[in-house]
């Protein structure tokens, strides 16, 4: 075989694998495949400087890691606002239009499976990383190469973010749990932990013979022109990308529930499983002026099939300690299988659920699980009880440390500080993604540190040492420097991490963020009459706080000065003719709106998405369309960007 021989070979091959994982449409059978495939490997190991750099052997893997790097996304990848019925998509739906005009909408199918963001530089893939935090992943671009789905090469040369989630179809999920059975290894719970799992194999000939798929559902950072971004993502399939098996545009609430209860049809009939639907506005000019909260974009939802329900018994019911001291009962109940996962407890929240739906030891109920929610009780089947049932007894002494508790009526709660639970718990909560993430600190190894009396508090984490790791069971050498250098690189986090991190009850990633912009450092001598002020602190938040701060001031203090983190810069506006002004932005200009917005916003304008009697100017650029006109004739002062630019 000559070389123009191999290289025809190796584009039927493309063409082949293309068919089967993108189109879904073999047009070849894999005998064929393979002989082909053994042809084009042969030549490869007797002529190997004229192996193609795209040749499909090269997906094969053979790549062994000691361990994933973390790497930065361009572009945030956000978290989704989930809906699970027609009030809460009324609800999202008035949300969208009270905001904005004109909105048109696109639907398409959520699958469940690892969330990936892939960059293309020159119309070469160059790296893919996980979604992780949001901001930074694991680099899996090894990995990632070997998914036939996945194209190593683009024709467009512009860097680009696309997104998508990894995927394993049910048909090939079984076939992975049947090799692992006579393997006599643990069978995966579902095909979300094999996907997820093969993406992260450290050795990726393993990820290669997993047959994962790349289902692209966005982009991220991009050079793109097009004002839908449905259109956008016609082109992103255009580049080899597989397309959803359902797609739909909606205009109004009753299109979009007659398509989610299509896409709930075929749920079973689809080779990937899903969980949902999702529903996006579609144009991005009109996402750009809804924005973004802390979690997730305003213009974006996931509305979730209905939670699985099925009928177990409680056998008895235990107490968990939070980090905050709050005892929460749990019903340990009769293994159920729900959506591939066992369920064996279910949360019941406090005493007044409990004494609400009338729950005791022995009664059968029904339970429910909805993704990633955790399973509850939400009924109990009265005519089921034959009289052996008994009352669910109230606690009054901490079951981990045995003191005695504050009884609050709904709540109950340990108030020692150094009770065992509530310290492992609240290490662990600190060196979680959305807090500190300490990579490598979970709660086995939080467990373990503490068993051995290594750690009591947060701040011991910074005074271990190699030799105290070395002497426990698991750790060698690379793991142990690899955790205190998580440690490490945990110092100078951003301060609203930091106050998120200490755990404090009813202060999550929003409320933190407020408090770091707000005060700065200052933020551990505020009152509760200050704190109220604040948006969205209340009353019992706010003096829920004052105590938390009166009690560990000293110790946050002294953990601070360890850490030492980062205030969050305010944006200074700089005075112009925009100060105080309301400003509307329309049409396409030479930056992108958030752009335009940001220039604005730092010079003082309030930059809002519709035009009213109250709109005190309105920057067009090209096509600018109905809120030009609607400028017009309220009488609103209007400047192209060219005057914008020459004013500031």
């Amino acid at each position: 075989m000559i070389l123009a021989d191999y290289k025809e070979k190796i584009e039927i091959l493309k063409k082949w694998a293309y068919a089967y994982y993108v189109q879904d449409n073999p047009i070849a059978t894999d005998e064929e495949y393979d002989k082909l495939y053994r042809f084009v490997e042969k030549y490869e190991k007797q002529n190997p400087l004229h192996v193609d750099k795209y040749s499909p052997t090269l997906r094969v893997g053979g790549v062994v890691r000691d361990g994933f790097s973390k790497a930065s996304h361009k572009a945030q990848m956000w978290s989704m606002e989930d809906i699970f019925d027609n009030e809460g998509l009324l609800t999202w739906f008035e949300r969208i239009h009270k905001n904005v005009d004109g909105a048109e909408f696109f639907c398409e199918p959520k699958f469940d499976g690892a969330s990936l963001n892939i960059l293309y530089e020159n119309g070469k893939l160059v790296q893919a990383i996980t979604r992780g935090d949001g901001k930074i992943g694991e680099d899996v671009t090894t990995n990632v190469k070997t998914i036939h789905s996945v194209p190593l090469e683009i024709d467009y040369k512009e860097a680009i973010e696309i997104r998508g989630e990894v995927v394993i179809k049910t048909a090939d999920f079984d076939l992975i749990n049947k090799q692992r059975l006579d393997d006599g290894e643990a069978l995966f719970a579902n095909p979300r932990n094999a996907a997820a799992g093969s993406l992260r194999q450290l050795d990726n000939s393993v990820t290669a013979k997993r047959r994962l798929v790349f289902q692209a559902w966005g982009i991220g950072e991009n050079e793109l022109t097009q004002t839908k971004l449905s259109q956008r993502m016609d082109f992103i399939y255009s580049l080899g990308f597989l397309k959803p098996p359902m797609r739909q545009e909606c205009l109004h609430v009753k299109d979009i529930e007659e398509f989610y209860k299509q896409v709930l049809a075929r749920r079973n009939e689809i080779s990937m499983m899903m969980d949902g639907m999702v529903i996006k506005v579609d144009n991005v000019e009109l996402q750009e002026d809804l924005g973004y909260t802390v979690k997730y974009p305003k213009w974006m939802c996931a509305y979730k099939f209905p939670a699985v329900e099925k009928i177990t018994r409680i056998n008895a019911v235990t107490f968990q300690v939070g980090r905050t001291g709050v005892i929460t009962p749990v019903a340990e109940v009769e293994p159920v299988d729900i959506d591939g996962v066992t369920v064996e407890r279910a949360t019941l929240h406090n005493f007044d659920e409990i004494k609400r739906k009338g729950i005791k030891i022995g009664d059968h109920v029904i339970i429910i699980r909805s993704g990633d929610v955790i399973p509850k009780i939400i009924k109990v089947i009265e005519e089921r009880r034959d009289g052996s049932e008994t009352q669910i007894i109230r606690a009054t002494e901490c079951p981990t440390c045995k003191g005695e508790l504050l009884d609050e009526g709904a709540l109950i709660k340990c108030q020692n500080l150094e009770c065992s639970d509530r310290v492992v718990n609240s290490i662990t909560h600190y060196a979680s993604k959305k807090a500190l993430y300490i990579d490598g600190l979970g709660d086995k190894i939080v467990e373990q540190l503490h068993k051995e009396k290594l750690i009591q508090s947060v701040k011991d984490l910074y005074a271990l040492h190699v030799n105290q790791l070395l002497s426990l069971d698991g750790f060698k050498e690379k793991k142990a420097v690899k955790l205190l250098k998580a440690i490490e690189e945990s110092k100078g986090v951003n301060l609203d991490k930091f106050i998120y991190g200490l755990g404090i009850e009813h202060i999550g990633e929003v409320a933190a963020k407020i408090l770091a912009l707000e005060y700065g450092f200052k933020w551990i001598d505020k009152k509760a009459e200050e704190l109220i002020e604040l948006d969205g602190f209340g009353k019992e938040m706010s003096e829920s706080l004052e105590e938390f701060l009166h009690v560990n001031r000293e110790n946050i203090i002294e953990l601070q000065n360890i850490v030492k983190p980062q205030e969050l810069k305010k944006v200074e506006t700089i005075e112009s003719v925009f100060s105080s002004k309301v400003v509307v932005v329309t049409g396409a200009m030479s930056q992108s709106r958030g752009e335009i917005k940001k220039l604005l916003e730092e010079h003082g304008a309030k930059v809002t998405s519709s035009v009213s009697k109250k709109t005190d100017y309105v920057i067009y650029g090209e096509d600018a369309g109905s809120k030009f006109e609607k400028a017009l004739g309220l009488g609103v002062e209007t400047l192209s960007e060219e005057e914008m630019r020459k004013i500031i």
